[in-house]
């Protein structure tokens, strides 16, 4: 019986053990989203470049569509834009932004000194549809269908390769 006593907490060290080593092998921008497969969250937010304007989920039915969540002070967006910019040049990808947790005249003169690729964007400055897309961090992208259901979640910056591999295969499907 004193044998087992100490096999016992060398068996559950063991376990300890696997389980980070599994965990340390995983990517943190494959994190799974509860939104997955499930309607996108209702807004109506003003628009960055016109307050006095606002878009609605609603008005995005129908459609394909792609939300990039990005910030005037976000480094990794700076890097993504050239891709954002040449994603906006192609036909059949409509890209709206979500301007999350920033001031309204730092996003616009962000857009004005890099460009502006998408259909519009929506100004976030609290943060709160952010959180109700499940955001981590900027930058993230979400593709979403004609019934207005997310059906893919990037974290992280969007390279050519994540848009040729993984999000514009599955736009076109969409489009179907």
């Amino acid at each position: 019986m004193s044998r087992w006593r100490f096999v016992w907490p060398l068996v559950v060290l063991l376990v300890l053990v696997l389980f980070l080593g599994i965990g340390l092998r995983l990517d943190p921008r494959e994190v799974p989203s509860p939104l997955i497969g499930r309607p996108a969250p209702d807004f109506a937010l003003s628009r960055l470049d016109a307050p006095e304007r606002s878009l609605r989920r609603d008005d995005l039915r129908g459609q394909v569509w792609l939300l990039n969540v990005w910030a005037s002070w976000c480094a990794a967006c700076r890097v993504e834009h050239p891709v954002l910019m040449d994603l906006s040049r192609q036909s059949g990808v409509l890209l709206y932004g979500l301007n999350y947790k920033d001031e309204r005249e730092a996003g616009l003169a962000f857009l004005r000194r890099y460009g502006d690729p998408y259909q519009a964007s929506l100004h976030d400055p609290q943060g709160r549809l952010g959180l109700d897309f499940g955001v981590y961090g900027v930058p993230e992208t979400f593709v979403i269908d004609r019934a207005g259901v997310v059906r893919y979640k990037h974290i992280g910056p969007l390279t050519p390769d994540v848009l040729r591999d993984r999000i514009l295969p599955l736009v076109r499907q969409l489009h179907g």
